[in-house]
């Protein structure tokens, strides 16, 4: 029996529609089949990933390293040795089903976020509301995440480069403060990922004895997002807090 090829492709699409996760021409979500791997360090930039993921509900297994010594608390493949994981050394790592590996904190929320749109973790790709979210994304990268950097990395930083990035972080955080006098978090009443590494990053304030008692709008901001479940998951299950 000879098969027309336009009635064969009409047979190979709906095999080919359940292979890819589709069904009657629209995308499934797959998200639920995708088990992740987080190496992570407690309470550093890492944890804005690991509230991630759990603000988006995806199931996540867990990898503590400690970046003094760049070793991982349980080996893997017969090597404690976190070099053999991350060449650069540092966190936090995904690692996806298929075996890859991905850094950036910014980068890898955005990902977590766009897995699962239900969640609203972030506005629609195009929309000037997901420019926003992810210029706050941005912002605290550049703007708070590394100028922390030479208190909790790196030592050696002269004192005249510290009293600078002080003087920076405390201008931002100011800015925040302004900012978020009308609104709950960054973008507006609901919560992003944005907040996620906004709330970690900020919180390193305490770390370092950076007082925020002039930015009220800022702490009650802390305390808001501190309160969320999958926040206080995630803090217990980095042992930050406790029952």
């Amino acid at each position: 029996m000879r098969v027309r090829k336009d009635a064969h492709c009409r047979i190979r699409a709906p095999i080919l529609d359940c292979l890819h996760g589709r069904h009657n021409g629209v995308a499934a979500s797959n998200h639920h089949r995708i088990a992740m791997k987080l190496y992570y360090t407690p309470g550093v930039c890492s944890m804005a990933v690991h509230i991630a993921l759990r603000e988006a509900g995806l199931p996540v297994t867990l990898a503590r390293v400690d970046l003094h010594t760049h070793k991982l608390a349980v080996p893997e493949h017969g090597t404690d040795d976190y070099y053999t994981i991350n060449p650069r050394g540092y966190v936090p790592l995904l690692q996806l089903d298929d075996g890859s590996r991905h850094t950036e904190v910014a980068s890898l929320l955005q990902y977590i976020a766009d897995l699962v749109p239900e969640h609203a973790l972030l506005p629609a790709a195009g929309t000037r509301e997901r420019l926003e979210a992810t210029g706050w994304i941005t912002l605290v990268s550049t703007e708070l995440h590394k100028v922390f950097s030479p208190w909790l990395w790196h030592k050696e930083t002269a004192q005249s480069t510290q009293d600078e990035c002080k003087a920076r972080l405390q201008r931002r955080f100011a800015e925040l403060d302004r900012h978020l006098q009308t609104r709950q978090f960054l973008t507006g009443d609901t919560f992003t990922v944005a907040d996620a590494y906004c709330f970690t990053i900020v919180g390193w304030a305490r770390i370092l004895k950076l007082p925020l008692n002039d930015y009220p709008a800022l702490q009650q901001y802390l305390s808001r997002v501190a309160a969320r479940p999958a926040v206080q998951e995630a803090m217990r299950a980095e042992g930050l807090v406790r029952d």
